[in-house]
């Protein structure tokens, strides 16, 4: 469907917010942890689609998205930039695969940077929640420092003392705060991937249930630099280059070579390919494959993973007999 840009507001230096409006007759209603799938046309006219958290309560009328700029990235945040009031864009019904299960006898939630997003509404409800309830509820938030820690306005009127701020590069104690939740107790956390990963690892070594763990990334970040590497695809006679600003499933599937994916974030693993040979270094960003699989280097997420050097691939495809 289209929707129509009626406000824009800098909620930090390099983060705006949207509020759109869908086309007559649709309400603009969303459960904690939603996301719209938004059309938008990066550089060289080339169409996007870019999931963005819903922030905060609705009206019912309008809703609101916040995109972090990436001078680096590949396009998508800097069309969004270039958009002004009155501009429309194709945007999906809100889509939820981060719902906010409110049965639980305790919450942490954990957001760094632009993670944020998907975690205000959820701050909100739950602080209501709590009020009603008297269950517990911390939030942890990260960002590089102050002047990016978005929303934190809304967090403190939603939870007050119980949102702790971190600036800067110091590590966040995740394994004191898990040890703080009750017994049977959610966490839902939502940033980059090593901040993720650090997650992760807490809530393991704490002998927590995974199912009590919920997480959603925007798969957008990683330990090197993004940049242009070559991809060797044996079963397919071919060698194609991957471009800074593109995917390595947009590759593939320029290229011809049919691949599976559903999510595009990293998180389902369906688009995970066999990996036949290294000659570099594979950058995992996806939350799917295991700390194990990654140090083997013998699978790849193609949706969000990158390489520095040359990939050698395996694919699906057997000539017919």
């Amino acid at each position: 469907m289209q929707a129509q840009i009626v406000a824009l507001r800098d909620v930090t230096p390099t983060v705006r917010e949207f509020e759109l409006r869908p086309e007559p007759g649709f309400a603009a209603t969303y459960e904690p942890g939603s996301h719209l799938q938004v059309q938008v046309m990066a550089a060289h006219g080339k169409l996007q689609t870019r999931s963005y958290s819903l922030v905060g309560e609705g009206d019912g009328q309008c809703w609101r998205i916040a995109v972090k700029r990436l001078d680096d990235g590949r396009g998508g945040s800097l069309a969004m930039w270039r958009l002004a009031v009155g501009d429309r864009l194709q945007v999906s019904a809100p889509q939820n695969h981060f719902a906010l299960d409110l049965s639980a006898p305790g919450y942490l939630l954990v957001a760094g940077g632009i993670g944020i997003t998907p975690l205000v509404m959820m701050a909100e409800r739950l602080g209501d929640h709590a009020r009603r309830t008297g269950v517990p509820v911390k939030m942890l938030y990260g960002a590089r420092h102050a002047g990016e820690l978005a929303y934190l306005d809304k967090l403190r009127a939603a939870l007050g003392d119980d949102v702790v701020a971190h600036e800067g590069a110091a590590p966040i104690d995740f394994a004191a705060a898990i040890a703080a939740l009750p017994a049977g107790g959610q966490l839902y956390t939502c940033g980059p991937v090593p901040m993720l990963e650090a997650v992760k690892r807490a809530w393991q070594a704490a002998g927590r249930a995974p199912a009590d763990l919920r997480f959603e990334t925007f798969g957008s970040s990683g330990r090197l630099p993004t940049q242009a590497f070559t991809v060797r695809i044996p079963r397919h006679d071919l060698a194609i280059t991957v471009p800074a600003d593109c995917t390595l499933l947009e590759a593939l599937d320029a290229a011809g070579v049919e691949t599976l994916w559903d999510c595009k974030r990293g998180e389902c693993g369906l688009c995970a390919m066999d990996v036949l040979a290294v000659d570099g270094e594979i950058d995992h960003r996806d939350v799917f494959l295991s700390e194990h699989e990654k140090q083997a280097a013998t699978r790849i997420c193609a949706c969000v993973s990158r390489a520095v050097g040359t990939l050698t691939l395996d694919s699906a495809y057997r000539p017919d007999s």
